[in-house]
Formats: structure tokens, C-alpha cells, sequence
């Protein structure tokens, strides 16, 4: 029985309620105010078709969904996605795993709350054509029932016939939603999947910072490098440097690098620097250049808009042919190619043509392309960035023409995804399906992704991305979903991305203590200090979850005293001496940079064996922002003496404590300030204080 309470036919029914005896009144108020089709609803119904509800994604911003809510049951409650996502009309994915098959006979949707005849949402399936084949529409008309797919006839549960050789689900919708829907037919369970390996990174790995070109040289000097400046650099052993198009573009078609035509910098010179100081180098390529921008309307100008001319369509790869052009240039130059094709290169300065530097070996393709605080004009879906990533890779598999795309002019270059603004591994599904659809497979069943390395930014606060939250303070990265999120990145790697590594390119923590980002103020510590404890346990955090690489915001505060976010999260001083940060980074690789993660032994206080060689070192800290200590007996085997290293500000080296083993154990003083324990001397020029 469905008697929604709608319109005039209530009070109408009310009328004769009255007339018939007081018995059959109250049964029919009852049903009025509680029966519906779902009150006998069968869940578990024969034919059923099992659906994994934490499959589903959505081509949107959110970082959390609540699509798996349709899928659970519990047919009552209103399905809520979310706020302020960038597309009104979006679509969700369900794709079928290898070995799983379904064919479609029926389907039942539950209609709840809300009304969308005029934007109903649908369902459809792509099938193994791609062909997109529609299986349903929920309008929402008809309050506290089960409906079919066709809403002129909602009680037919049948689809007109049976849909097989699917690909995926998909659900088209505004945002009103049925309460839960039901799939019936035949079916097969997917293969069963293989377990996800970690691959420990060096500690070397996790050091990486985030630097502009004058970081390296002086502005009114910008020729070379500026040995002031260089001193802060040697702290880092790599540097993601935010390159904006403009300076290697500054006129369409034409190219400049060594000097760069706006701010005359010598970028030969800072790459090779980097080289020579083993210090890798992520050139990011972003914003767009001024005779790209100049294409948009005046109220629509944002450097930061999709790298394309303005009316291009975001989906199509050859919207992004400039920017496939550029990285051509970029890595004919600094990649390791020396038989790039130097007809092709485009100079301002024709005699400055330079072939196969071999000094970059990584290039990012933009920064953030999920910029959803910037509206439309700033937002790509996972689709659409895959698109313009086929543009840059390899020219779309080489369907642009001469000259476009980095592997085009280096194959051995790797190119990393933009980094996520918000961290969800879905925005990278929505890659890879993109890339199955219109890129196809490998030889060997891999889908051909046009990216070597996944890509994410992580800032550990008490939001921790729920944007239902008010950010109000930075957290510890133990306390925060920092492990969680590298794990789901990790196993979304290993199910769908062929186990690509996995980077983390934005980190890190204010110390202005108005900064929504800020640290805490622990005991007697100062922020400085508190963000060197929290930066360096970040990385070993990292280290221990299976990333691969880090690099942290930023090597110089953005505005030294703001309160703005990240305005102050500097590693090193305006003066270009180092913050404790600094020093802690510097001291842990020169000792350790070596070594990689092996086990857990403890989870608090934290106690994990990192080994280089089969020698260990454990790695030893209290992931609390509380000021606590503790004192924690470690077993390290057979070694005489045990080698106590405590990071140190303002020094070179780690304090060093020299300690007697006593049956293949001693006592170790624990804190919030990580300590590094040996069983031989680590030969540097730490001095020992016994």
C-alpha cells in the first residue's frame, strides 16, 4: 500500500476514514503514517545480484560519498553526496572486476524523499563495446515505494531485455536519489585479487622540498646559482620546483631556458647544480601563460585555469596540444635523450639549442588540476585530466603530430600526475578508466596509462578533509588520516594501476600560531621545534606505509608573519639559515638515507627496525601531541654497546649517546622527538657524549 501524503487526495481519504467503523480507521491511518512496499521487502530476494557498495566512485569533488548508502539495505533514508561540488550533473562508476560478468533482467529502486522529474537521475551500463546503454530512470514521484525502470510504469521491475558484457554501472545524476537500488539476473564473482606488497623507499626518499627557481639564484642577479641560497638547498635531497609555463613560453612557439626570457633565469645552471649535489629534481609545470589566458574572458582570467584556449573542450586531448608542445621542449632538453630531434626545437636564441642534458628526470603535469574552491574554469574530472595527461605523455599516442608530448622527445622521462588537492584515489580511478576507454591496453594487459608516478597533497589537520569539519589547528600525523589515506592510494595502485608508485608532493605545517594550519605548542617546545618533530615523523610515517617519495611545503615561509594558510610552513629562514626542520632532515639522511623500513615492533610507543645491508637501526617516538614520555626496552641483538641518536637544532649532527647492552637489551628514553638506535657507530662526524 503507497498513500503518499501529498496534495489534496489525504484530506479526501480523511473523509471517508471517518464514515467506516473505528477499527479499520485506525488500520488505515497506520498504513498512512508507516506501510509501505518496502515494510516486506525481501534483501536478500533470489537472483539478487551482489554489489560491492565501496566500488562506486563519482566523477565530483567530494573526498567522501554517501553512494554506498544505496546499496545497504536500508531503504529509508535520504542518500546525501555531499556539498559544494564543482559539477551539478555528474556521473558514478561501478566497474566490473576481471572474471566477474553480470547480466541484467530487473532492477527496483526505492523512492524516498525529494522529487526530479525534470533532472531524473539514470542508470545506465557500458558495455564491452562502450557502448552506453540505459537501463533506468528514477524521477522520485512516487513517495515511499519500490519502482521499476521505466517511471511510466513503476511497478514493472523488468528491463525491456535482459543487458550482458558489461563494463560498468553507471548512475547520471543531480544529486536526488533513490534510497536503495536493487540489480537481479545472472552472475559471476570477480577473481579473487592478489594481496598488496609494500616496497620500502630509502629513507633518502622523504626528504624532498617544494622551491621557485629564485631559491636557487638572486633576483637581481639571476645568472647563477647564488651560494647563499644553495646553502638551505643542501638540506633537501630533492626539489619539486614550481615552474610556471610562462617563463619557458613567454610567446606562443617559442621556447627559452637558459636565460628564460621573463626573469632572465638560468635554469641549465640549477639543474645541473642539482644533479651534481645528487638532489633529484620534480620540474612541476602549472599555471598557463598570458597569450593562453588573454583567450578567456576577462571575468573568467585565472592562471590557474585548465591548461587549454578558452571554448576547447575539457575531454578532448587535443584541447591540450600547447601544453604537449612544451613538455616536448622541456624534456628534448633536460631529459636524457641525446638523440631528441633538434629540428623541432623552437628557441627564441636558436644558438642556445641543447640536447639531452640528462639532468631532470621527472616532469609534473600541473598542480592541482581538482581545484574545486576555483569553480568550473579551474576543476577537471579524473576524465578530463586523463585526456589532457594522453596530450602530454605521448602526444595521444602520437595522434598530435611532431614535437608534442614528453615521451616524444625523452621515452626514459617520467611524468608524474598533477598532485591531488584533495587526496581521494577515486579522482585517479576515473583516470584509469578514461585511459581503458580511449587509450586501450599494453601487450602484455596493462592498461596504457599516460603517467609513471601517482600523485597526492596531504596537510594533517583536524579536518583531515571532511569539509563537513571546521579546520581549526594542525595534528600530529599519527593522529590524522595521513596512514589511511597512503594505504587506499596504495591498494587503489595495486588493484587498478599496475602498483605505480605513489607520491606525496605537498605537506607540511605553519607556525603562526593564528594559522589554521599551525602546530601545537607542546610543554616547553617551541612551534619551530614541534613542526620539526611533527615534519620528520611525517616521513617516517611515510616511509614505514609504502610511499616512495615526499617532498614538503616549502623550503622559505610564502609570507613570513601572515596567519594565512601555509603562509608560514618554511623549512628554512628568510636569511637562508636553517629552521630546526632543516636540521632534522639534514642529520636523519646523512646517517640514515640509506636504510629502509622492515617492521613494526611496537605501536606505542612507536618502535619500527629499518636495516641497510642487514644491519638495523629502530627508529623509536611517541606519536602523541601530549608532551609524553616513556621508557620502551628494546632487544638489539648481539651488539656490545647500543648508539643513541637524537636529532639536534642548530647542528650538522645528532647528539650521540653511547650505552652498554645487557643481555641484548637496554632501557630507551622515549618522546615525542624521534631517536635512532644502533648497534654500531654510524661513521660521521657526530660528536659522542658519553
Amino acid at each position: 500500500m503507497t498513500l503518499p501524503f501529498r496534495g489534496r487526495g489525504f484530506f479526501v481519504l480523511l473523509f471517508f476514514i471517518m464514515r467506516i467503523p473505528t477499527l479499520t480507521s485506525i488500520l488505515i491511518l497506520f498504513c498512512l503514517s508507516g506501510c509501505s512496499q518496502d515494510d516486506h521487502h525481501n534483501f536478500n530476494a533470489p537472483h539478487k545480484i551482489p554489489i560491492d557498495p565501496k566500488r562506486w566512485y563519482e566523477l565530483n569533488n567530494p573526498v567522501t560519498t554517501g553512494v554506498d548508502e544505496l546499496f545497504n539495505n536500508k531503504a529509508q533514508e535520504k542518500i546525501s553526496t555531499g556539498w559544494g561540488k564543482v559539477l551539478d550533473s555528474y556521473d558514478i562508476y561501478y566497474p566490473i572486476l576481471e572474471g566477474e560478468t553480470m547480466t541484467i533482467d530487473s532492477l527496483e529502486m526505492f523512492d524516498w524523499e525529494g522529487t526530479n522529474e525534470k533532472q531524473p537521475t539514470t542508470i545506465y551500463a557500458i558495455l564491452d563495446d562502450w557502448k552506453r546503454v540505459p537501463l533506468a530512470e528514477f524521477t522520485g514521484m512516487r513517495y515511499n515505494a519500490w519502482n521499476g525502470p521505466d517511471p511510466k510504469h513503476p511497478d514493472v521491475f523488468a528491463l525491456n531485455k535482459p543487458v550482458s558484457h558489461i563494463r560498468y554501472l553507471v548512475i547520471n545524476t543531480w544529486g536526488d536519489l533513490p534510497g536503495e537500488i536493487e540489480f537481479y539476473g545472472a552472475y559471476t564473482p570477480p577473481k579473487p585479487s592478489t594481496p598488496f606488497v609494500k616496497k620500502p623507499a630509502p629513507l633518502k626518499n622523504f626528504f624532498g622540498v617544494n622551491a621557485f627557481e629564485w631559491d636557487f639564484e638572486d633576483p637581481d642577479l639571476p645568472s647563477q646559482p647564488d651560494p647563499k641560497r644553495l646553502a638551505g638547498i643542501r638540506n633537501f635531497t630533492g626539489i619539486r620546483h614550481y615552474m610556471d609555463w610562462e617563463k619557458l613560453e613567454p610567446e606562443e612557439g617559442r621556447y627559452t631556458f637558459n636565460p628564460a626570457t621573463k626573469g632572465s633565469w638560468n635554469y641549465d645552471t640549477i639543474y645541473q647544480w642539482c644533479s651534481d649535489h645528487h638532489i633529484e629534481v620534480l620540474a612541476c609545470l602549472k599555471t598557463i601563460p598570458p597569450w593562453m589566458l588573454n583567450t578567456y574572458p576577462k571575468d573568467e582570467q585565472d592562471n590557474e585555469n585548465i591548461p587549454m584556449r578558452h571554448g576547447k573542450d575539457p575531454a578532448d586531448p587535443s584541447s591540450y596540444i600547447e601544453q604537449a608542445r612544451v613538455g616536448f621542449q622541456y624534456a628534448a632538453r633536460y631529459g636524457s635523450n641525446k638523440n631528441a630531434d633538434a629540428g623541432l626545437l623552437k628557441l627564441v636564441n636558436e644558438n642556445n639549442v641543447r640536447i639531452g642534458l640528462g639532468t631532470v628526470h621527472y616532469i609534473e603535469c600541473d598542480n592541482e588540476r581538482d581545484k574545486w574552491w576555483k569553480g568550473r574554469k579551474c576543476y577537471q574530472t579524473g576524465r578530463e585530466y586523463a585526456a589532457n595527461l594522453s596530450a602530454f605523455y605521448d602526444g595521444n599516442k602520437n595522434k598530435m603530430g611532431s614535437g608534442a608530448g614528453v615521451k616524444n622527445a625523452d621515452p626514459s622521462m617520467k611524468v608524474v600526475m598533477a598532485g591531488l588537492a584533495v587526496p581521494n584515489p577515486d579522482y585517479v580511478r576515473g583516470m584509469i578508466d578514461w585511459c581503458k576507454e580511449f587509450r586501450g591496453y599494453k601487450p602484455d594487459g596493462a592498461v596504457d596509462l599516460p603517467f609513471d608516478v601517482i600523485n597526492y597533497h596531504f596537510y594533517s589537520n583536524n579536518q583531515d578533509y571532511d569539509y563537513s569539519k571546521n579546520q581549526t589547528i594542525g595534528i600530529a600525523p599519527e593522529l590524522s588520516k595521513a596512514a589511511v589515506t597512503a594505504e587506499k592510494f596504495l591498494q587503489m595502485a595495486h588493484e587498478y594501476a599496475g602498483d605505480r608508485p605513489v607520491w606525496i608532493t605537498e605537506a607540511g605545517y605553519d607556525i603562526n600560531q593564528r594559522s589554521k594550519s599551525k602546530v601545537k605548542l607542546i610543554k616547553n617546545k617551541s612551534a619551530l621545534e614541534t613542526q620539526a618533530d611533527w615534519l620528520l615523523r611525517t616521513s617516517m610515517l611515510y616511509a614505514k606505509a609504502g610511499i616512495q617519495k615526499v617532498f614538503y611545503y616549502e623550503l622559505v615561509d610564502d609570507q613570513t608573519n601572515s596567519y594565512n594558510n601555509f603562509a608560514t610552513s618554511g623549512l628554512i629562514d628568510t636569511d637562508r639559515t636553517n629552521r630546526p626542520a632543516a636540521d632534522y632532515f639534514y642529520q636523519t639522511n646523512k646517517l640514515f638515507g640509506d636504510y629502509t623500513f622492515v617492521k613494526t615492533i611496537s605501536a606505542d610507543p612507536v618502535v619500527d627496525r629499518y636495516e641497510l645491508n642487514g644491519a638495523p637501526m629502530f627508529f623509536l617516538v611517541i606519536g602523541d601531541q601530549k608532551g609524553r614520555t616513556a621508557t620502551y626496552t628494546l632487544d638489539i641483538g648481539k651488539a656490545e654497546s647500543a648508539y643513541i641518536y637524537s636529532p639536534k637544532p642548530g647542528s650538522d649532527h645528532m647528539e650521540l649517546v653511547k650505552k652498554k647492552i645487557i643481555n641484548g637489551k637496554i632501557e630507551v628514553a622515549v618522546s615525542e622527538t624521534p631517536v635512532f638506535v644502533t648497534g654500531s657507530e654510524i661513521h660521521t662526524n657526530t660528536t659522542i657524549r658519553k
